[in-house]
């Protein structure tokens, strides 16, 4: 029983969890299927809810139900809640990495699974011999992922993740260039005749691309484009044989420009630099193992990085 405007109602536990989940996915099905109950006890517990609240908190229109000004106003409040109690829950249950035996998933995209996992991975085998990783793509389900649990954290450029995601910069991310070395119209240093006058191959995947694409049409340069591929990967295979230049994020740019013997060279137009940032829903910002996964990131690329870019740029 909780104290409510000076008076005992019976708003318990069940309420708040009903109110959250009801909340989040504006479905009395999809409300009932992520807390496990039948829709007529989701029915039942809404009734008591809106008797107690003295408010229908929840009307349902053609795009699902949606919340009143009131429910609004307390969503906060019964978040706040809701962590408190689960706090009380797990106040003694600490992580030990050493001993743990724990599946983390990290939703992230195929240039980071080259670049930052294996990096990752190392420091995970180290310090946590029994945990496993799962990595999975950033697809346009991430939000949910992350909401329901189905993901532990997803590292990447999110821009569209909205309220009730935490979010930590990890590095900053700017471009280069990729050609063959031995391309017979390029040499030492890439020029913006160059640039314009070769033909691409483009990479479709990820919110960086868009940044690129907006970057080049509001300077008017147009590339050539003559080849797209769905992911990074294919695109050594893809330099090796042909006159081409790709524009790419720097790390998977330089990762992969050593790993086929390609040249990186700095980009001839000036492109805007972004953070890649690893995010979490709020329901899992106090979870221990939670909390340990995201301060070995954080320590790991934070710190790796900022050396990385200290040399590069003394180089």
């Amino acid at each position: 029983m909780i104290p409510l405007d000076g008076e005992v109602a019976l708003l318990d536990v069940k309420m708040l969890l009903l109110f959250e989940t009801l909340y989040e996915t504006r479905s009395v099905t999809g409300c009932a299927e992520r807390l496990g109950w039948s829709q007529p006890t989701v029915s039942v517990w809404l009734k008591r809810l809106r008797s107690v609240l003295q408010d229908p908190l929840f009307v349902r229109t053609p795009s699902g139900m949606q919340p009143t000004s009131r429910a609004e106003a307390l969503i906060g409040t019964c978040r706040a809640a809701l962590v408190s109690i689960r706090r009380l829950g797990t106040a003694d249950t600490a992580f030990d990495p050493a001993t743990a035996r724990r599946t983390f998933r990290i939703c992230m995209m195929d240039a980071s699974q080259v670049t930052l996992l294996p990096r990752l991975l190392r420091r995970i085998q180290d310090a946590a011999p029994q945990v496993r990783i799962e990595a999975d793509r950033i697809g346009s389900d991430v939000a949910e992922a992350l909401l329901a649990g189905d993901a532990d954290l997803a590292i990447g450029l999110l821009p569209k993740l909205e309220s009730g995601f935490y979010q930590q910069t990890l590095y900053t991310e700017n471009w280069v260039c990729l050609v063959r070395k031995d391309h017979p119209r390029i040499g030492g240093e890439l020029t913006l005749q160059d640039y314009a006058a070769e033909g691409h191959v483009s990479v479709a995947s990820g919110a960086s691309r868009r940044l690129l694409e907006e970057t080049l049409k509001a300077a008017r340069l147009e590339r050539r484009i003559m080849l797209e591929l769905p992911g990074f990967l294919g695109v050594p295979a893809t330099l090796a044989v042909g006159d081409l230049i790709a524009t790419l994020p720097r790390l998977i740019g330089r990762t992969l420009g050593k790993a086929a013997d390609l040249r990186v060279l700095n980009c001839p137009i000036s492109l805007p630099s972004y953070e890649i940032r690893q995010h979490w829903h709020e329901r899992y910002h106090h979870d221990p193992a939670s909390q340990w996964l995201r301060g070995l990131c954080a320590d790991l690329f934070q710190r790796e990085f900022a050396l990385e870019h200290s040399r590069s740029a003394r180089s």
